[in-house]
């Protein structure tokens, strides 16, 4: 029997591959990042900034449950924490309105979903065209939507992973950008697969941002969809 408790960082495949230092040059990409839990992907872009190895800046971090851990992470690092309930509104759209006049009053250019856990509208995705990504934990296209580590453990795969994606309105759906595999071990929970998914989903978002940060200087809308 494997020790899966020794095994959080399991070797994984990374696609495209990237090199270690992936600091991007010109001026630092003002990012805005949704979040709804636990807030570890915010951390690991902001841990990213701060080692030198993204050459961003998080304007402010917009989380929809009160109790979301995500804004204590945010206050750590100095980011503006701003709550927008999603109960307080009464449609998706009206939610993405307010995020859409939120993130432009904090002059974002580019929007991370690190962990936002709702369904967004054509209003989002209008305002910032090609310029929104996502991190989902599963190798897209297969295990789309919530649950994707127990959906992967269910069917009995072997191999699952996480994805960086553009997002579009259809859910877990847009171009994607960066993949890394990761293999399911046979005694594996889904506590364990969870934590070893998320280890890579740590390092490959950074990579994704940067990747885009880079071609945010080369043009705009599909020229820079296209590059990333």
């Amino acid at each position: 029997m494997s020790d899966n408790s020794a095994s959080v960082d399991t070797p994984s495949l990374v696609s495209p591959s990237v090199y270690p230092s992936f600091f991007g040059d010109g001026t630092p990409l003002k990012l805005g990042v949704m979040a709804s839990g636990n807030g570890s992907n915010f951390e690991a872009v902001a841990e990213a900034i701060a080692q030198q190895q993204l050459n961003a800046q998080i304007q402010v971090l917009i989380y929809n449950n009160p109790g979301a851990k995500a804004a204590a992470r945010a206050e750590k690092c100095g980011v503006p924490a701003i709550l927008l309930n999603h109960r307080d509104f009464n449609s998706r759209e009206e939610l993405d309105q307010k995020i859409v006049e939120t993130l432009q009053q904090y002059q974002v250019e580019w929007v991370i979903m690190a962990g936002w856990m709702r369904v967004v509208t054509q209003v989002l995705v209008d305002a910032f065209p090609d310029r929104i990504i996502n991190i989902h934990p599963s190798l897209l296209p297969s295990f789309k939507g919530i649950n994707a580590v127990e959906q992967a453990l269910n069917t009995g795969v072997k191999i699952t992973g996480c994805t960086v994606h553009l997002v579009s309105v259809e859910v877990d759906s847009g171009k994607i950008l960066l993949q890394a595999a990761v293999p399911i071990l046979p005694d594996d929970t889904l506590e364990t697969l969870h934590a070893r998914i998320q280890v890579q989903e740590h390092k490959i978002l950074p990579q994704a941002i940067a990747i885009c940060q880079r071609s945010h200087f080369l043009g705009t809308g599909e020229e820079v969809a296209s590059q990333c």
